[in-house]
């Protein structure tokens, strides 16, 4: 079932821009089979992506339980382009509030990491707790009879704006939404994917932050797209992380906004078909040796054989498992043609030495610089340059079929992508 042909009046949207259309914008015919390279390009649709997505009835990853994990720890991030604080209240309790002060709108906090005993007001000193409730607004009372705040002004009643919070596996999830179904609903059977891998107590072992030149839908189709995974990565292809000739699958939520897939890395079922295409990709390059193979070297820490098991969940969120390399990844939008990507690299609490060498050393195949992940940084900025200003041009995705169902379970499908931009029409309007 295709989206029907949709218009977006463009004089109807607000937001700060850079230009404006005066035209209609029009979804292609095709529906959620095309992607129209103005999506990527124009800043009204960008503005109205803040609302109706990242401000919508979506949850946003903020961050791992194990980041905050004493009374008064704080950590700043971002849901969209709004920057917001997850802290640890005195009960141990987690609470995610917008990073603005109900006073005259001044950021609270500008580290990345603390640990308070309130969050404070530098302009004018309005103190609130770790709740985000309001418990001091300095000379509120005026002096000597004169100045101060109304008398019918309630510390109760101005606040910080207080999102909704839920954890799954160590992992802190936030909303805008009051609507939005709980987090376990929302995320379905993907959820099965998380508890997969975060199935203990986690331990953070660092961070890697890289600005990607482009729109952030381009990179968040990108983990989405197991079609390109075994074309583009040269490092899988040669060296058998992960094949389309091994044994894998894919499972989508029933509303098609999140996905996993898995490899199964020496479980190759050799065919014709799979011979004469690997022959002729760059991808596969059995000429090529790595002087220290050891990165290569991975122990089956959860029994089934996965080598590679890569989740993304609507709208900017990715786990991943490469080979014992664990990080989450979270996308920021930084304007309508950059984007930021966050990685933050964990392991287990009771991880003995050797697993936490080997998680850092096969750190190398993500992150910005990673042997692996470096290419899906470059190939998204490509695409920006080469979508130039949008004005004409559309994605095609129609491998594995032309329905949000076909493709079934293969990674050589373009389906959990064809979902996406299914679920995206329908928070955008467009359907």
């Amino acid at each position: 079932m295709n989206i029907p042909s949709a218009s977006l009046d463009e004089a109807s949207i607000q937001g700060p821009t850079s230009r404006r259309h005066t035209t209609p914008r029009t979804w292609p015919a095709e529906g959620y089979t095309r992607a129209p390279y103005w999506a990527y390009t124009d800043p009204d649709i960008y503005a109205q992506e803040q609302l109706k997505i990242f401000r919508g009835k979506t949850w946003n990853y903020v961050g791992l339980e194990a980041e905050v994990p004493e009374a008064g720890n704080f950590k700043t991030t971002f849901i969209g382009e709004q920057s917001v604080v997850l802290t640890r209240a005195e009960d141990h309790s987690l609470h995610v509030v917008v990073n603005r002060c109900a006073h005259r709108g001044n950021m609270l906090c500008r580290d990345a990491f603390g640990k308070v005993k309130k969050l404070y007001c530098v302009y004018h000193a309005w103190n609130y707790n770790l709740q985000g409730d309001l418990t001091h607004a300095a000379f509120s009372h005026g002096l000597r009879g004169e100045g101060g705040l109304p008398a019918d002004f309630q510390l109760s009643e101005h606040g910080l704006q207080k999102l909704r919070v839920a954890t799954l596996c160590g992992l802190v999830f936030a909303t805008f939404s009051d609507e939005v179904e709980p987090l376990e609903d929302w995320l379905g059977d993907v959820a099965q994917g998380i508890r997969r891998v975060l199935h203990k107590p986690l331990k953070v072992l660092g961070y890697d932050t890289q600005r990607i030149h482009a729109n952030w839908k381009a990179y968040h189709e990108n983990p989405r797209d197991s079609y390109h995974a075994n074309i583009l990565h040269t490092f899988y292809g040669t060296f058998g992380l992960s094949r389309q000739s091994q044994e894998s699958g894919m499972t989508l939520d029933t509303h098609g906004r999140h996905v996993y897939f898995y490899t199964k890395a020496g479980t190759e079922k050799k065919s014709q078909d799979f011979d004469a295409t690997s022959a002729a990709l760059r991808s596969v390059n059995d000429a090529m040796q790595l002087e220290d193979p050891g990165i290569l070297k991975w122990r089956d820490e959860f029994g089934d054989g996965v080598s590679v098991q890569i989740l993304t969940t609507y709208p900017s969120f990715v786990l991943h498992q490469i080979a014992n390399s664990l990080a989450t990844r979270q996308l920021i939008p930084r304007g309508v043609g950059e984007s930021d990507l966050v990685w933050t690299y964990f392991g287990f609490e009771d991880d003995d030495d050797a697993l936490t060498q080997a998680r850092l050393v096969q750190g190398n195949l993500a992150g910005s610089a990673g042997m692996i992940s470096v290419e899906d940084a470059a190939v998204c900025e490509m695409m920006q340059r080469a979508m130039a200003d949008g004005q004409n041009g559309e994605s095609f995705i129609e491998m594995g079929g032309k329905t949000l169902d076909s493709g079934g379970n293969t990674k050589l499908s373009e389906r959990a992508i064809r979902n996406f931009w299914h679920n995206y029409c329908l928070d955008m309007d467009l359907a």
